[in-house]
């Protein structure tokens, strides 16, 4: 995939938000349509922010290129970069903390936000990299609780369906129509959540298991020789069937709660 097909990605998803905004200005949510806005824009910078620092760590790890197998990082670098996602995960939610004007606005701005930081990460990493060459490129994605690794279009997708859920949750809190999430559809995209984080670790958790046990790879006693071993994973399969599973599941959810929706009292 080169220049073209991304710059091609990019153009799609900026007409797709350009026909939003436009329907959304038709509507009572206009009056709330800069808050969307700042929080899209916090949300860029982050992306911006996260990929910078991927490209100093791969200047520093891998000037070739990134490619598996992972290089070995000492364990300072390794545990800096778990507080660093863990830093990443607080801004996000503290930009939904603080834009939102209820609790599940305040979680719709979170995911919302989550998604626009995800896809800008993949797009400056490209301006910046020329990488990933293809939405089906292996990337590393997380490194809590555990490494997850997959194509870059599942995150995408993922980040996608975020901003689906969080934009429609800002728009029926403008328009005074939104109904809290039941526990059932809670259940749903929480559990469909999970099946989506199980496709993302499956293959690296079967390689490791190879060497260690389940309690050992999420809680290892000794953290370098966990490291050492995993210098030697090779990413093999990504299991789409899981991941849809999940997704479906979510989407479900998603589902489930718009029908729901009444207008509430002020």
């Amino acid at each position: 995939m080169g220049f073209e097909d991304w710059k091609t990605i990019f153009s799609v998803i900026s007409c797709l938000l350009a026909l939003v905004v436009k329907k959304i200005m038709k509507t009572p949510a206009k009056k709330d349509i800069r808050l969307l806005i700042t929080v899209a824009i916090f949300s860029i910078a982050m992306g911006y922010l996260e990929s910078a620092v991927v490209v100093y760590l791969r200047e520093i790890y891998y000037p070739d290129g990134f490619a598996f197998p992972l290089k070995m990082m000492s364990e300072h670098v390794m545990i800096t970069e778990v507080f660093r996602e863990l830093a990443t995960l607080i801004m996000l939610a503290g930009i939904g903390w603080i834009a939102g004007r209820s609790n599940q606005e305040r979680f719709g701005f979170f995911i919302f936000a989550f998604g626009i930081w995800d896809i800008f990460y993949y797009i400056f990493l490209y301006a910046l990299l020329g990488w990933p060459e293809s939405l089906f490129t292996w990337d590393i994605l997380f490194l809590l609780p555990t490494t997850w690794v997959g194509p870059v279009l599942a995150p995408c997708i993922n980040a996608l369906i975020m901003m689906l859920f969080g934009g429609l949750i800002w728009y029926y809190q403008s328009v005074g129509k939104l109904k809290p999430v039941k526990m059932r559809e809670w259940m749903m995209l929480i559990i469909g959540s999970l099946i989506v984080i199980g496709a993302y670790i499956e293959d690296y958790v079967q390689f490791m298991r190879q060497g260690f046990s389940i309690h050992e790879i999420f809680f290892p006693p000794d953290v370098e020789k966990l490291m050492d071993y995993a210098m030697n994973y090779m990413p093999v399969n990504f299991n789409w069937w899981i991941f849809w599973l999940g997704q479906a599941l979510i989407l479900a959810g998603i589902g489930y709660w718009l029908p729901g929706t009444r207008k509430i009292k002020n």
